[in-house]
């Protein structure tokens, strides 16, 4: 398994986390990551984009620092950063999902 670059911790910032969390497929990306999902195909599952727009949405997640993604053969698991999250900026990603969570039922992030 290898690993695709990531910034270190202490160089995430709050304005790439937020420009990262702008994007609503990537908002759902998110929440599907923290409701457990780890592999790169269900991810995009129900998410209407073509694969190289969802390869661009991972690629803006991972270098802003919320995931870390590790290449295994030709899977990609993807993972929230969460400890490193909750360190640099604390109560940040749980405010940004249960936002999420809150909103009416039909109207996910993706379909906005």
């Amino acid at each position: 398994m290898r690993e695709l670059p990531h910034p270190p911790a202490e160089n995430i910032t709050l304005a790439q986390l937020m420009h990262a969390l702008s994007d609503p497929a990537r908002l759902e990306i998110v929440a599907r990551l923290a409701d457990g999902d780890e592999n790169c195909a269900p991810l995009g599952t129900g998410i209407e984009l073509h694969k190289s727009t969802l390869s661009h949405h991972y690629r803006v997640l991972r270098e802003a620092g919320l995931t870390r993604t590790i290449v295994d053969g030709r899977t990609r698991l993807i993972r929230l950063r969460r400890d490193d999250l909750d360190t640099l900026f604390p109560g940040l990603l749980d405010a940004v999902l249960n936002a999420l969570r809150s909103q009416p039922a039909g109207r996910t992030p993706a379909a906005t």
